[in-house]
């Protein structure tokens, strides 16, 4: 039974996990356009990193939490464009935006929400077998 008891602990830590990664893809998504007259004041896309944690108690690895780790910025270069009337463009007409691919940053919130969902219906599922297994208990 406490094995069934760990599985909400993992699910919680993955969900919270996952919410972290949500919100920097968030992120990500509403700084996707932004401009700066400088590639080092330039919006870097962050990435979320997570690790698992090995339970001592736990030799057989029936849960292992996870946790973020870090969040890391992208290592991509700004990219340069030729604006000469933006009012964030430098001496030599040019912007510098993210590196951001908004249709990887999509895909990586979908990929996130999944594992969101997945989480919430693994949590759903051990309430309902520990409902279940009281139920049998009382008769």
């Amino acid at each position: 039974m406490s094995d069934l008891f760990r599985i909400f602990s993992t699910s919680a830590s993955a969900l919270t996990a996952q919410s972290v990664r949500l919100n920097t893809v968030a992120s990500n998504l509403a700084n996707a356009n932004t401009a700066a007259s400088t590639p080092e004041a330039t919006y870097r896309s962050k990435q979320v990193l997570f690790q698992t944690l090995l339970d001592q108690a736990d030799p057989d690895r029936v849960a292992m939490p996870v946790r973020v780790a870090g969040i890391v910025d992208s290592p991509a270069e700004p990219v340069p464009t030729y604006e000469p009337n933006h009012p964030q463009a430098n001496e030599d007409g040019y912007v510098f935006r993210p590196a951001i691919s908004v249709v990887e940053e999509m895909a990586n919130m979908m990929s996130a929400s999944r594992s969101y969902e997945a989480n919430v219906e693994v949590m759903n599922t051990s309430r309902q077998l520990l409902q279940r297994t009281l139920q049998v208990g009382k008769r």
